[in-house]
């Protein structure tokens, strides 16, 4: 099995809508800091598992300097812009999206 891992790094905007009051139901941004995992058991055609300027095109592209709330179709928290990522980038099996110092969130596929 091959593995890669990318991290890249966005600034952007978000506003959760959540069940209970919190200051994070306001509009507010974060420099993010994300990791991309991915692997196969072969290799492609050029010799990667999946190229590292894709994953990072994708991410940014996506969310950099964007309001986030306006890219995702459910409530943008750090797990679902994870899961997002996740299902969008070529094998990838598991995404770390940080928003801030100490808080992490992890998506895995099973």
């Amino acid at each position: 099995m091959y593995y890669v891992q990318k991290t890249i790094e966005i600034s952007a905007a978000h506003n959760l809508m959540l069940s209970y009051e919190s200051k994070c139901e306001a509009l507010h941004g974060h420099n993010w800091k994300i990791v991309v995992y991915c692997k196969a058991a072969e290799l492609n055609n050029d010799g990667m598992v999946t190229d590292f300027t894709h994953i990072k095109r994708i991410v940014k592209e996506t969310f950099d300097h964007k309001y986030i709330n306006e890219v995702l179709k459910v409530n943008p928290s750090a797990e679902n812009i994870a899961r997002w990522i996740c299902d969008h980038v070529e094998n990838c099996y598991k995404v770390s999206v940080q928003e801030s110092e100490g808080n992490i969130a992890i998506y895995e596929k099973d």
